[in-house]
């Protein structure tokens, strides 16, 4: 369990990678220089974007500046994109990992993800991520809203262990069955989504523990999450919302309390599910 928002997590093949990072899903590529550089100065040292965010030119922009304005070496940040799984060969994903590179403006990525693993289209692609990774232009390599059966195929078909899948995760989708799959192979669960995109904030029972311990809603859940060892990614385009969400350190949530979180699980997604989202 990390104690700071800058406190590292060691990755299966030794990467060590920030336990709380900042996403830039949904943000236009024209505002996230400013949000990626106010991030950066808020102490994130975790950006996480992707090809089909189209804000990848901004993020690298931003990284950038908040580098400069924050005196640290591109070396003390984590960077993470994904190729879009739609039905990409190895080649196709070899240049979507190019252009990705180019538009942040990066000698390497610290992390790569199959972003969805659409009907089954993710072996070849995987392939091509650990030629990169071989090579030394990715750090480490994983994937994003894989399911258990995705993940016993990739294992059994390929060489490289993920070192985490990223998926919706939050206390109406608490996955338990998929975390424990993970855990047995060492692969890290990330969660995207974590307030599962604000529908949580009103929930009485959030509400009723974030009372008790003088906290926000927001905070709780996050909270729940860092008790588990989970990773996480989460977005905002406020600086005070930045910094909120990482003052989540000086409080425990009880055996009680994260028992009232996990009852409320409802398999319940706000997200596409990874067996049936149409990627045309």
């Amino acid at each position: 369990m990390i104690h700071a928002l800058n406190e590292h997590v060691t990755l299966n093949n030794q990467t060590k990678i920030p336990g709380m990072g900042l996403g830039v899903f949904q943000i236009p590529d024209a505002q996230t220089a400013e949000v990626v550089k106010a991030g950066i100065l808020k102490g994130y040292r975790l950006i996480d974007t992707a090809q089909i965010y189209d804000n990848e030119i901004g993020t690298g922009i931003g990284i950038k500046e908040g580098l400069a304005a924050a005196g640290i070496s591109r070396e003390e940040l984590f960077v993470t994109s994904k190729v879009w799984n739609n039905h990409l060969s190895y080649d196709e994903t070899i240049h979507a990992f190019e252009e990705s590179l180019s538009r942040l403006g990066l000698d390497y990525l610290d992390l790569y993800l199959i972003h969805w693993p659409g009907n089954e289209a993710y072996l070849e692609s995987w392939r091509a991520l650990e030629h990169l990774y071989q090579e030394g232009k990715i750090k480490a390599i994983g994937v994003s809203n894989f399911q258990v059966h995705h993940l016993e195929k990739l294992l059994a078909e390929t060489q490289i262990v993920p070192v985490i899948n990223q998926v919706e995760l939050h206390p109406k989708l608490s996955q338990k069955t998929l975390r424990d799959f993970c855990a047995k192979h060492n692969i890290k669960i990330q969660a995207w989504s974590p307030l599962m995109q604000g529908q949580l904030l009103n929930h009485p029972v959030v509400l009723e523990i974030a009372k008790k311990h003088h906290v926000s809603a927001a905070q709780v859940i996050l909270r729940w999450d860092v008790q588990q060892e989970i990773l996480l990614v989460v977005k905002s385009v406020k600086p005070e919302r930045m910094k909120s969400n990482a003052e989540i350190f000086d409080f425990t949530l009880s055996e009680e309390d994260m028992n009232a979180l996990n009852a409320l699980n409802e398999d319940l997604r706000v997200g596409p599910n990874p067996d049936t989202f149409d990627f045309k």
